[in-house]
């Protein structure tokens, strides 16, 4: 084996040519780990995947997409017709090859994403409050694949991006990459509730954006029979944005489980006016009744917070004080 060492010839190890090339690759090694560490940082668009936040007090840390495993394949594109472009990645891809999802279509066509109604709102409001120069933070409950999410942070926003499907986590993970808003975004994994521990989930095999807490409100949206329940993380919102915190805006889209979560942000909802966030969130009466809950009831609690205007956009409420 060449440079193999031969046992029949003897070593002076304390020689001053010996010590010299010891102290030399000594010295070489740790210049270069020196300078591997620096360039890794350096070159890295996306260094800091935390929050710039402190939450001292939060039961929950973020999710970290470095040790999350890699989601493959990805496809991934830009979003037609928004303002504030940016890029997301597919969970779903539908059944291959027969019928992929409509998006994987667009792709092979040379077209963009078909845009989320949800990004076009999300960032038509955070650039009117930008414009009366408010600032804060915007709030994603049920997060998906991020198209939320992102739609704020490629504004400069900052962003709590809450979602408990891995398999959305790790595209979410992929476009903070894509979209270079490591700095800005910071994942949970986590449903939130209106209590802390742990709730049965019902993930859809092929799609995942239809995944709920209710097995029935899941299957509302899309017919499926194969269904995988999972615990998952439950956490109220009142646990992890602290008190100081700025809102400006605070989305809901959880398959009929908004009811519990609106209950488990009380006291941010309960903060003054020009204070407390804007409220959108999904308002859909088949889910909220598969999840013991009714329209009716969120908009009396709401209304008992000083959410007096809800005006209804499509199944999306739009609620302020």
């Amino acid at each position: 084996m060449a440079n193999a060492w031969k046992k029949d010839r003897s070593i002076k190890i304390a020689t001053p040519k010996t010590l010299f090339l010891l102290f030399s690759t000594s010295l070489l090694l740790l210049t270069f780990f020196y300078l591997s560490s620096n360039t890794t940082t350096s070159s890295n668009p996306n260094p800091n995947f935390k929050t710039l936040i402190n939450l001292p007090n939060s039961l929950i840390q973020p999710f970290d997409c470095y040790k999350s495993p890699q989601s493959h394949p990805i496809i991934a594109n830009l979003v037609e017709g928004v303002k504030h472009p940016f890029l997301y990645s597919l969970s779903d891809f539908g059944t291959l090859p027969d019928k992929p999802h409509k998006n994987i279509v667009r792709i092979l066509k040379g077209k963009l994403f078909r845009r989320p109604d949800i990004s076009a709102t999300v960032q038509e409001l955070l650039e009117k409050m930008k414009g009366e120069g408010k600032t804060g933070i915007f709030v994603d409950v049920g997060a998906n694949v991020g198209m939320a999410t992102f739609a704020a942070a490629v504004m400069g926003f900052r962003v709590f991006a809450f979602e408990p499907v891995l398999e959305n986590l790790q595209s979410i993970c992929n476009g903070i990459y894509f979209n270079r808003v490591g700095d800005l975004v910071t994942v949970f994994e986590a449903a939130t509730s209106d209590r802390v521990g742990n709730i049965t989930f019902h993930k859809l095999v092929g799609r995942l954006d239809n995944s709920a807490v209710s097995a029935t409100g899941a299957k509302l949206a899309f017919k499926s029979n194969e269904e995988i329940e999972l615990q998952v993380r439950s956490i109220p919102l009142d646990k992890v944005i602290p008190e100081e915190e700025p809102v400006l805006l605070l989305k809901i889209d959880v398959q009929g489980w908004e009811y519990h979560v609106l209950k488990g942000a009380k006291k941010l909802l309960s903060r003054k006016k020009g204070e407390a966030p804007y409220l959108i969130y999904e308002e859909d009466e088949r889910l909220l009744q598969a999840s013991n809950s009714t329209s009716k009831e969120i908009r009396k609690f709401l209304h008992g917070l000083g959410y007096t205007n809800c005006l209804l956009q499509g199944t999306d409420a739009h609620c302020t004080k």
